[in-house]
């Protein structure tokens, strides 16, 4: 058990340093281009908190736990990249189908980021899991 407390809180972490990173700096005047009047002007800290919390028990479960099973770092990557593309792209690709004026550009950079994000983080809680569980 404990294995998977370290791999949750090392991804989420990783997850949330790197989110902040792009949403604070990185992509916020593209968000903000993008979304346009649909952006609230202040996040909802609740709800993002608990996004935030649930993802990463997705995380740990659909990516780090087979990749600690394996022994294998690479699954980790490869199963975190497209749990984030599946997760990121429910999100984005129901934003397409049913929210006038949510943009195919918005969509393609979100689900990429959440893939990204979400192998990166997969990555770094396997191996703190390795390391430290």
């Amino acid at each position: 058990m404990k294995i998977y407390l370290v791999a949750y809180a090392a991804a989420a972490a990783a997850f949330l340093a790197a989110d902040a990173i792009w949403l604070g700096f990185v992509a916020r005047e593209f968000y903000r281009v993008q979304l346009g009047e649909l952006m609230a002007p202040d996040p909802n800290l609740v709800a993002a908190a608990a996004f935030y919390l649930l993802y990463v028990v997705g995380v740990v479960y659909f990516a780090i736990s087979p990749a600690l099973a394996s022994g294998q770092w690479t699954t980790a990557l490869v199963s975190g990249a497209l749990f984030g593309l599946v997760a990121y792209g429910t999100y984005d690709l129901t934003n397409l189908a049913v929210t006038r004026g949510f943009p195919m550009t918005m969509a393609i950079v979100d689900m990429t980021w959440g893939a990204i994000l979400t192998a990166f983080a997969a990555t770094v809680g396997f191996f703190a899991a390795k390391a430290f569980g």
